[in-house]
């Protein structure tokens, strides 16, 4: 049997409509870079045929809601075998951190991995919105399986002090720490491959 990973991308999140709107007005579009695929979508590919990569679209991702991304994550629960393994990225790596110190997850999970994580807006500046953590991580850290935070010193979206935090909320994860990959914007991602592979 095929064993399951489920990839949560990333968003942003505002508090007001106003805001949003800021954003939209000063988003700019890049052909070029729209065509690159990066390793979330090439994550597939290089698992193999042992694995079944499952990657949810999240709704409104550019104006993402917390109550929103919960519906349609909770759609895919029948579809899901015990010892998967959860992997989100940036605001979806909150979105997995929230969801599980907020709820029971219906199958067994193997491992999680938190890929340059939000953890609060002090450093950065950005909003959580209704993504906001809650104040223990603890019910994560019971049901998440083996927890893996990885983050970039050199990310300038989501700043490496929300890595350390993290960290001092989840003392038993092993960490995976880069001197010079930024938001993991790249086409591969062989070090959680490997370690996909690996746990399995």
């Amino acid at each position: 049997m095929k064993k399951q990973v489920l990839v949560i991308h990333g968003g942003d999140t505002f508090d007001t409509y106003e805001e949003y709107l800021v954003f939209l007005n000063d988003y700019e579009i890049n052909l070029e870079k729209s065509k690159i695929k990066r390793w979330k979508e090439t994550l597939a590919e290089k698992l193999g045929e042992n694995f079944d990569v499952i990657s949810p679209k999240m709704p409104n991702s550019m104006n993402a809601k917390y109550k929103e991304w919960k519906i349609i994550f909770e759609k895919y629960f029948p579809y899901l075998s015990d010892n998967l393994i959860l992997v989100g990225h940036s605001l979806g790596g909150t979105f997995v951190a929230k969801y599980l110190s907020e709820n029971d997850f219906p199958k067994k999970i193997l491992a999680t991995f938190l890929v340059s994580a939000c953890y609060d807006n002090e450093v950065s500046g950005y909003s959580l919105g209704d993504f906001s953590l809650p104040q223990s991580l603890e019910k994560l850290e019971k049901q998440g399986g083996k927890v893996f935070l990885i983050h970039s010193k050199d990310d300038k979206v989501v700043s490496f002090k929300d890595f350390e935090k993290y960290k001092k909320d989840l003392p038993m994860a092993e960490t995976m720490i880069f001197e010079d990959r930024g938001h993991f914007d790249q086409p591969e991602f062989p070090e959680v491959v490997g370690k996909i592979k690996e746990i399995v």
